[in-house]
C-alpha cells in the first residue's frame, strides 16, 4: 500500500468503508442496531421503550420484513429483534446470530410490551434515538447521519460517549469529493488487481448468492421470477435485469443472506455489481477485467449518491443502474467517452424515480434502473445520445452529476415530505 498514490489509496479506502456487509434492510438494521446498543448499555432487558426516529427511517423501516424474526415488519419488530438477539459488536450484521428459541422471544416480547414509537423533530433525514428503561435504570443511543454512526451513548441521564450531531455527513469518512469520472477512470485502469481483489471478490460472492436464491425462492412479488417467465430467459439483458431484481425481492422479504452494500443501501450493492458479473462471464473477460468494471460501477455510484445524502426522496437505484450500465460498456471495450456518454444517458432517462421506502417493488425500481443503464450504453452504440440542455442535461458529466445532486438533495425534498405523510397516514389507518 506504501506504494500507492494518495489519490488511490483514498479510492481503496473509500471502496472500503463502502463495500460492507449488511444482513437486511440497512434502515431497520440500523434501529436494531441502535437498539441491541441500548439493551447493552442498560445491562438488563427493559420493560419499556421509546424510539424516535426521522421520517425517512420511518419510510424506509415500515413495509420491510426484518430478517430472522419470522417475517415481522416495521420499527417495533426491528428494535425488539436487535434488544432480544442482536449482538451490537456486530454492526449492520446485528441479526446475524438468532437462535429459534429469541424469534419466538421477540414475538413475545412484542405481545407484552408496547414499543412506544414518534417522529423525530431533529431535523435530520436519518436519526434514531432509541430509549430504554428497567425500574429506574435508563438508557439511550442515538445514530444520526448515517447506519452506524452512533453519536450519543447514555446511561441513566450521563453521556459515555457523545458527537456533534450537526458534523457533516461523511465527516468521519475519507473525502468524496475527491470522486470524478476522469479520476475515476484513471484508477480503475492502473490499480493493481490485488489492490481491490479482497473487497470486490466478497462483493461477488455475496451478493451473487442472494441473486441466486433470490430467482429459486419465493420473495416478495417475484419480480425477478416474473421477468424471466415474460421474456428471453436466454438474453443476457433479461438475466442481468431478472437476477438483480431477484436480489432485491429477498432482501425486501426477510432472507437470511447478507449482502454487501453501497452508500449504505443493500439493493445499490446488489444493483452496482450483479449486471456486471453476468455481462463478464456472458463475454468471457478476464477475472481482472471483471474487477476493474466492478471498481468503476461502484465508485461511479457511490460519488453519485455523496452528493444526494444517505435518505432521499431520490431512488438510489438510478446512480446504480447507471453505474453497471459504465461498467458493462467498458466490458464491451469502453473507454471514457462511452462511459461518460453512457452514464449521461442513463440519468437522463431514470432521473426522477422516487423512493417511497424499502419493500417489495423496490426490486422492480431495480430492474427498470439496470436496463436504463443498458439503454444508456446502446443509445451510444447507435451514435445517439441526450445534449446539453435536454432536461437536466449540462455541458458535461460533472455538471450533470450536480444537477443530479440539486434535484436528489434540495429538489425533492418537499416530495419526501409528503410521501412520509403519505405513508405515516396510511399506517394510522392500518394501526387502528
Amino acid at each position: 500500500m506504501d506504494q500507492v498514490n494518495p489519490r488511490d489509496q483514498a479510492y481503496i479506502q473509500i471502496l472500503k468503508e463502502e463495500l460492507v456487509a449488511a444482513l437486511g434492510c440497512t434502515e431497520p438494521i440500523a434501529l436494531a442496531y441502535a437498539a441491541a446498543k441500548a439493551r447493552e448499555t442498560l445491562g438488563a432487558l427493559p420493560e419499556r421503550v421509546h424510539v424516535e426516529a426521522s421520517g425517512s427511517i420511518i419510510k424506509n423501516v415500515k413495509s420491510v420484513i426484518v430478517p430472522n424474526t419470522n417475517h415481522l415488519k416495521g420499527i417495533e419488530a426491528a428494535a425488539a429483534a436487535g434488544i432480544i438477539a442482536g449482538k451490537a459488536d456486530c454492526a449492520l450484521e446485528v441479526l446475524s446470530e438468532v437462535s429459534a428459541e429469541q424469534i419466538q422471544q421477540i414475538q413475545d416480547y412484542l405481545d407484552r410490551n408496547a414499543i412506544e414509537v414518534e417522529l423525530s423533530r431533529s431535523g435530520l433525514n436519518f436519526d434514531i434515538l432509541v430509549s430504554v428503561e428497567k425500574g429506574k435504570e435508563s438508557a439511550k443511543v442515538r445514530i444520526a447521519n448515517d447506519h452506524t454512526n452512533i453519536v450519543l451513548i447514555e446511561k441513566n441521564g450521563c453521556a459515555l460517549f457523545s458527537l456533534d450531531v450537526t458534523q457533516p455527513e461523511d465527516e468521519h469518512k475519507t473525502d468524496r469529493s475527491l470522486l470524478n469520472l476522469v479520476d475515476i477512470w484513471d484508477f480503475i485502469t492502473t490499480v493493481a488487481p490485488e489492490e481491490i481483489k479482497s473487497v470486490l471478490a466478497r462483493q461477488m460472492k455475496y451478493n451473487m448468492a442472494i441473486a441466486e436464491d433470490g430467482i429459486h425462492g419465493h420473495y416478495g412479488a417475484n419480480i425477478g421470477r416474473v421477468i424471466l417467465a415474460s421474456y428471453d430467459s436466454d438474453d443476457i439483458r433479461v438475466k442481468a435485469k431478472a437476477l438483480t431484481a431477484a436480489g432485491s425481492d429477498a432482501r425486501m422479504s426477510g432472507c437470511e443472506l447478507p449482502v454487501i452494500i453501497n452508500s449504505g443501501s443493500g439493493n445499490q450493492g446488489i444493483a452496482v455489481s450483479v449486471p456486471v458479473i453476468l455481462y463478464a462471464r456472458d463475454l468471457h473477460v478476464s477475472e481482472e477485467s471483471l474487477y476493474r468494471a466492478l471498481a468503476l460501477s461502484n465508485l461511479i455510484a457511490i460519488h453519485i449518491k455523496s452528493g444526494i445524502g444517505t435518505l432521499s426522496a431520490y431512488c438510489g437505484a438510478v446512480g446504480a443502474g447507471a453505474a453497471a450500465g459504465c461498467a458493462i460498456a467498458y466490458l464491451h471495450g469502453g473507454g471514457l467517452t462511452e462511459v461518460v456518454h453512457t452514464l449521461v444517458n442513463a440519468l437522463a432517462i431514470e432521473s426522477g424515480m422516487i423512493c417511497d421506502g424499502a419493500k417489495a417493488s423496490c426490486a422492480a425500481k431495480i430492474a427498470m434502473a439496470v436496463d436504463a443503464g443498458l439503454l444508456g450504453w446502446q443509445m451510444y452504440q447507435h451514435g445517439q445520445q441526450f445534449y446539453a440542455g435536454d432536461g437536466i442535461v449540462s455541458e458535461d458529466v460533472e455538471a450533470t452529476i450536480r444537477n443530479i445532486y440539486r434535484l436528489g438533495k434540495d429538489g425533492m425534498k418537499e416530495t419526501n415530505e409528503e410521501i412520509i405523510k403519505m405513508m405515516i397516514s396510511e399506517k394510522e389507518k392500518c394501526d387502528n
